[in-house]
C-alpha cells in the first residue's frame, strides 16, 4: 500500500492520502473508518456495530470502511445465522470484512469465517491503519 501526501486547497492542514485498492481515486485517511468489533455481545453487534457499519456505507458517511472482527465477536458471527446475514449484506455493499487469524485459530473457526467470505489474516495491520490516520471505532 502506498501513502501519498496531498495538500488541501481549502487552506486546511496537510492530510495523508491513501490509494484505495478497490478504487482508482485517492481517498484521504480522514475519510476512512475501521470498525474494530471485539464484543461477544449479540445485542452490541446488532444494535451498534453492524447497524453503524451498514448505514455508514449506505449513507456515505465514510468513503472507505473496513470491519475487523476480533476475538469473541468471531464466535458471535459463526454461531448466529442472523448476524451472518447482516455481515453478508455489509460485504455486498463493498465494505471490507477481515478477521484476526490469531484469534480465529484459537477458537478453531478460521475455516468457518473464510466460508462466510471473511478475509482471515493476522491483523497487525491495525497498527498501519492507526499510523495512516484512519479513524478507529472499537466496540
Amino acid at each position: 500500500m502506498f501513502i501519498l501526501i496531498g495538500f488541501s486547497f481549502a487552506g486546511l492542514a496537510n492530510e495523508p492520502f491513501i490509494e484505495s485498492e478497490n478504487q482508482q481515486e485517492e481517498i484521504p485517511a480522514s475519510e476512512k473508518l475501521v470498525v474494530l468489533w471485539a464484543s461477544g455481545d449479540k445485542e452490541v453487534a446488532e444494535k451498534m456495530v453492524l447497524m453503524y457499519t451498514f448505514n455508514s456505507k449506505r449513507f456515505e458517511w465514510w468513503k472507505d470502511i473496513t470491519l475487523v472482527i476480533w476475538g469473541p465477536s468471531q464466535k458471535v458471527l459463526v454461531e448466529n445465522p442472523d448476524i451472518q446475514d447482516y455481515v453478508k449484506k455489509i460485504m455486498e455493499q463493498g465494505t471490507e470484512v477481515k478477521a484476526c487469524k490469531g484469534c480465529s485459530d484459537m477458537y478453531g473457526i478460521s475455516e468457518k469465517l473464510e466460508e462466510l467470505g471473511v478475509e482471515v489474516k493476522y491483523m497487525g495491520e491495525i497498527t498501519d491503519y492507526m499510523k495512516e490516520g484512519r479513524h478507529i471505532l472499537s466496540l
